[in-house]
């Protein structure tokens, strides 16, 4: 019988095919949409008292809920102590930590900022990215582009070590380029369109020179857009060569012969077991 049941709250959470693993994700997403937007109502300090308790009633409910949640997880996974330590794992445990440790330790006058542990209960929203598919494509996607993003971003530091430098010269000190890492900050946020005005040159070739890199800003902007978004429209391998994906953590880069999980230790699907849930 605990077998059985260990088989069937596996099959749940960590399978999206049947109507009850569908409605375990569905709850899970809109208990972690309520969690968040709780977190973010109880920062606002003109709430009343009553609404207050009722928040921190609430938290406590959801806080049980994710406890559970967590719990179960850990019971029916084949490598507990791998899983915690995987990157959900870790989120899993973020998601209740802060709430028992409110509790533990009373936030006295001097102990204020310890309040700020309350913020990390953020983080359940973490928990949405592995019950969206689209999710794995888009990371997918930033994993192949990743080199041409760093040869980008480094040709971009290039570039404004260049122009900061330039502008330190020719505007100098007397119009607020005091130094050239000050320049290099000018110009980094003129390359991004950001514009804070703090700094500004005054001189007509400064000037001109400016104008030169806000229009350069523009199409720096696209690039790693476009990056990403080519090898997203890449097409996608097809299903019976793909590498086997892990149903607890997500993860994908795995031998076509893997049996287990590289990052939490989970036992991965064989493809034929794959194809019989689909």
């Amino acid at each position: 019988m605990s077998g059985r049941f260990r088989t069937e709250c596996r099959r749940i959470i960590f399978q999206s095919t049947r109507w009850d693993e569908k409605a375990f994700d569905v709850i899970l997403i809109l208990a972690i949409l309520l969690s968040v937007a709780l977190v973010m109502w109880e920062s606002v300090p003109s709430i009343a008292p009553q609404t207050r308790q009722l928040l921190y009633i609430l938290e406590w409910i959801i806080t049980g809920l994710f406890t559970a949640e967590y719990i179960l997880r850990l019971y029916v996974s084949d490598k507990p102590a791998r899983y915690s330590r995987s990157f959900f794992g870790v989120v899993d445990l973020l998601a209740i930590l802060p709430t028992y440790i409110d509790l533990l330790i009373p936030g006295a006058h001097y102990l204020m900022l310890l309040r700020v542990l309350r913020v990390l209960r953020i983080f359940r929203v973490l928990k949405l990215a592995k019950y969206i598919g689209e999710a794995n494509t888009l990371m997918r996607a930033m994993r192949s582009s990743a080199r041409k993003i760093a040869v980008f971003i480094f040709a971009v530091l290039i570039l404004v070590l260049i122009l900061g430098s330039l502008m330190y010269l020719i505007e100098g000190a007397e119009y607020g380029f005091t130094s050239i890492p000050k320049s290099v900050y000018w110009a980094i946020v003129t390359l991004t369109t950001v514009g804070y005005g703090d700094i500004s040159p005054q001189t007509p070739l400064g000037q001109f020179v400016a104008s030169i890199i806000m229009i350069i800003g523009y199409g720096i902007i696209a690039v790693p857009t476009a990056i990403v978004t080519a090898e997203m429209t890449h097409p996608a391998t097809p299903s019976s060569d793909s590498d086997p994906i892990c149903p607890a953590c997500g993860w994908e880069s795995h031998d076509h012969d893997a049996t287990y999980c590289k990052v939490c230790g989970d036992k991965l699907p064989t493809p034929a077991s794959s194809t019989e849930v689909r």
